[in-house]
């Protein structure tokens, strides 16, 4: 586990778990910035201008850039997969002014403080090195930078079942192998001080499924997902069989189909003033 101080010192090389199959994409396209990005909210005001790194098919990115016209709002990512999704959802949306680019969280293709915000949904968790793209967000902001991230072992579960705990050891060993850090909220006040941010608030949302939409909407995402090539190949490579990479498959069915369902997961919410 790795602690604020314990960076490496290698060169970057993340390896992003989820991976970019269409289960995952479509999943990561139904977020919006109500949801995953409301303690953000009451501190924009349109014109400002913000930069979403890590933007993925960029349905928070629009979503604020809705809330921010006129101003300037840019999103970049490592992959170009999510980038031609983000670009279909901009057109989709009709919105032809908020921009894209391929860019990473280490070198962002900004000048010093030339946005009022700099956000980042779910990304620190996926990176070797946290408190360097901590560094680098905020070289690039004017004011604020924003994150938010999961906390893998606060999923709360039920039915209890056998298939979801191994699924869930699994991901942890994985994000693990990767480099990365699956319980990310709990550090991010610490990785921030050591980036230098001292004027810092914290704060704690969740999302739940419980109701029959969003648990069949859940059960068949998270099946999907890990019936994919990428967790598959991980889990397989982490030691897992085909039949336990199935069982966890049908586990996710199971507890879907169940009037019981309920999960729930803990995301830490940072804010940083620069």
């Amino acid at each position: 586990m790795r602690t604020a101080s314990q960076t490496p010192s290698h060169e970057h090389s993340d390896r992003y778990t989820h991976g970019y199959e269409r289960p995952v994409l479509a999943a990561h396209a139904t977020r919006t910035a109500q949801t995953s990005a409301g303690y953000l909210l009451p501190h924009l005001r349109p014109g400002m201008s913000l930069l979403d790194v890590g933007c993925g098919p960029a349905s928070i990115t629009l979503d604020l850039a809705q809330r921010l016209r006129p101003g300037r709002v840019l999103g970049v990512d490592t992959s170009a997969q999510a980038l031609a999704a983000a670009r279909a959802e901009a057109a989709r949306r009709g919105d032809s002014t908020t921009s894209f680019e391929q860019a990473d969280a280490y070198s962002l293709p900004c000048a010093d403080g030339s946005f009022d915000v700099v956000h980042a949904h779910q990304v620190l968790q996926h990176l070797a090195d946290p408190v360097a793209a901590l560094r680098e967000m905020a070289r690039v902001a004017g004011s604020l930078v924003a994150v938010r991230d999961v906390e893998y072992r606060t999923m709360s579960f039920f039915p209890d079942l056998p298939g979801l705990q191994m699924w869930l050891d699994t991901y942890r060993q994985i994000a693990r192998a990767n480099d990365a850090e699956p319980d990310a909220g709990r550090y991010l006040k610490a990785w921030a001080h050591a980036a230098g941010l001292a004027d810092t608030t914290v704060t704690v949302s969740a999302w739940c499924y419980a109701d029959p939409d969003s648990v069949h909407w859940w059960s068949h995402s998270q099946a999907e997902r890990v019936h994919g090539q990428a967790f598959t190949s991980e889990a397989i490579e982490a030691g897992r069989s085909a039949a336990e990479v199935e069982e966890m498959v049908q586990a996710w069915i199971n507890w879907g189909d169940s009037p019981d369902a309920y999960f729930t997961m803990t995301h830490t919410e940072l804010l940083a003033r620069v």
